[in-house]
């Protein structure tokens, strides 16, 4: 969640609602669960970890004053840092997902180069596991482990499929391609 949130914020400055409506539009249904409450827990932490800066902004009539938060060179380092990172699996999808949103949000990277370095970390995986799997001294119960690793690489490999042909078909801005840019009938065009 830290590093979303200051992925999010390497566009520009924002306070804490704000990042939560980014978040939330950016995962849809599954951003519905998402507590206020986490995204300014987050802000405080990553402010007292000398990630981001706060300045008190004044509302309008209407409203409070507001905290906006910006990121500090070291938050600059870290957004750079997890752009770049390429583990896998994650527990799940959705923060791999909010990387390249707000990778193509903030201009800070490619998503679908992001995609490609993630799939090459898969296909090593891929490759190490069914290596192991065709071990003939391997235990059974430890085959079928290797066999669940195994699937588990091939699905994650079909999703970044569908990341790269989704984001193959938007432009730079985060908005679908003009349709004679699109190839026809492919599932990302409906994205």
């Amino acid at each position: 969640m830290q590093d979303v949130v200051l992925a999010m914020l390497a566009k520009e400055p924002a306070y804490g609602y704000e990042l939560r409506s980014r978040m939330r539009g950016a995962l849809g249904p599954l951003g519905e669960s998402m507590n206020a409450g986490q995204i300014y827990v987050t802000l405080t932490r990553l402010a007292k970890a000398g990630l981001v800066t706060s300045e008190r902004a004044e509302g309008l009539p209407d409203r409070p004053d507001r905290r906006v938060y910006a990121l500090t060179p070291a938050g600059q380092q870290r957004v750079a840092a997890w752009l770049a990172e390429v583990s896998w699996p994650k527990p799940d999808l959705s923060e791999f997902h909010l990387k390249l949103v707000a990778a193509a949000a903030g201009r800070l990277a490619d998503p679908v180069a992001l995609v490609d370095a993630q799939r090459r970390e898969v296909l090593r995986r891929l490759r190490d596991a069914q290596r192991a799997a065709l071990e003939r001294s391997v235990d059974p119960v430890v085959g079928l482990l290797l066999e669940g690793v195994v699937l588990r690489l091939r699905a994650d490999l079909e999703w970044l499929e569908a990341c790269e042909r989704m984001w193959t078909d938007r432009d730079r801005t985060g908005r679908k391609a003009p349709m004679s840019e699109r190839s026809e009938g492919r599932p990302g065009d409906a994205a």
